[in-house]
């Protein structure tokens, strides 16, 4: 069993540190610790609500810590749980801002935060703190989503489908240089003001249909010399980019999706650049979910970006 609320998991040899596990190794974050890796939950499915989503990714976060608490530790690198913003009554721009400013200190600090959603609203939250650990600074910023949908509806209220336009007007207003990127777009997903909207914003998206095993030299090619003109990266996965048959506990399953054979390598050319910043992970909604797949996919994904990305720092 962990110190830490929420993790527990198997015990091979506890004396042997060859054989432990995150839950074995997490941590409460303390003040002066060495920079690690830090996740922090992210309760919220109210914007699904508001998109007329499927709700139950508020779950989320105690999922993925149920999942990701057997992985092994392959390397030093401390890990840390910040704990879970929730959001109460509604109130889906207070628990943003409270999960900017949690965000924001973890980046002071060093670490490597990790969000656990959670909605896709997330995605606000973690640019707003992100903007807020980046204000003294004028770097230029790529947001990286793996998404079926391009989330830039314009709406009265933030939702799950708002996110990326929010920050990319955020961005404008602070005077920052943000480049957002997106692959696993849908053609079915999105209508055909999001496709004007994204192009008039000169968003950079590949298609669910353009991301098979051959288009994969290509599409690495692409995001290598993006990436090469960046500073900082925001990493977030909308886990209804992936298949159906791989993350069926979404709020909106993909008939597509990107496969894991595509992702993983996209996600490994992120990781090995050294400038990813901050990474969540969203829309994983377990009352949907079976056997716990899409959980387990999206905590594969976890482990395997903060070990490479912490090697690559």
């Amino acid at each position: 069993m962990s110190a830490v609320e929420g993790w527990s998991g198997r015990v091979d040899l506890p004396e042997d540190a060859s054989t432990r596990r995150w839950h074995q190794w997490v941590r409460e974050p303390e003040p002066d610790a060495a920079p690690g890796v830090a996740v922090l939950g992210f309760a919220c499915d109210e914007g699904v609500r508001r998109n007329h989503g499927r709700t139950g990714a508020a779950e989320g976060p105690a999922a993925l810590r149920r999942m990701l608490s057997n992985l092994p530790v392959l390397d030093d690198a401390p890990l840390y749980d910040a704990g879970t913003i929730a959001c109460a009554d509604g109130d889906l721009e207070g628990a943003q801002l409270h999960y900017a400013q949690e965000l924001a200190s973890l980046l002071d600090a060093g670490h490597l935060p990790v969000g656990l959603g959670g909605g896709h609203e997330i995605a606000f939250a973690t640019w707003l703190g992100l903007a807020r650990h980046l204000r003294m600074r004028r770097p230029r910023v790529a947001i990286v989503n793996i998404d079926a949908h391009f989330d830039l509806r314009r709406q009265e209220q933030g939702s799950s489908g708002t996110p990326f336009l929010q920050a990319i007007e955020d961005a404008r207003e602070r005077g920052l240089p943000l480049d957002y990127l997106v692959y696993g777009i849908s053609a079915a997903s999105n209508t055909r003001v999001l496709f004007d909207t994204a192009d008039a914003l000169g968003v950079h998206y590949v298609r669910d249909d353009e991301l098979g095993l051959l288009d994969l030299p290509q599409r690495l090619a692409e995001l290598k010399q993006k990436l090469a003109q960046v500073d900082a990266i925001y990493l977030t996965i909308d886990i209804d980019g992936l298949p159906h048959a791989m993350a069926p506990g979404v709020s909106a399953p993909a008939a597509r999706g990107v496969p894991m054979e595509v992702v993983e390598p996209l996600l490994d050319a992120i990781a090995a650049t050294g400038k990813l910043k901050v990474m969540d992970v969203a829309e994983l909604s377990p009352p949907w979910d079976r056997d716990n797949v899409t959980a387990r996919v999206a905590a594969r994904l976890i482990h395997r970006v903060t070990h490479a990305a912490m090697r690559a720092r």
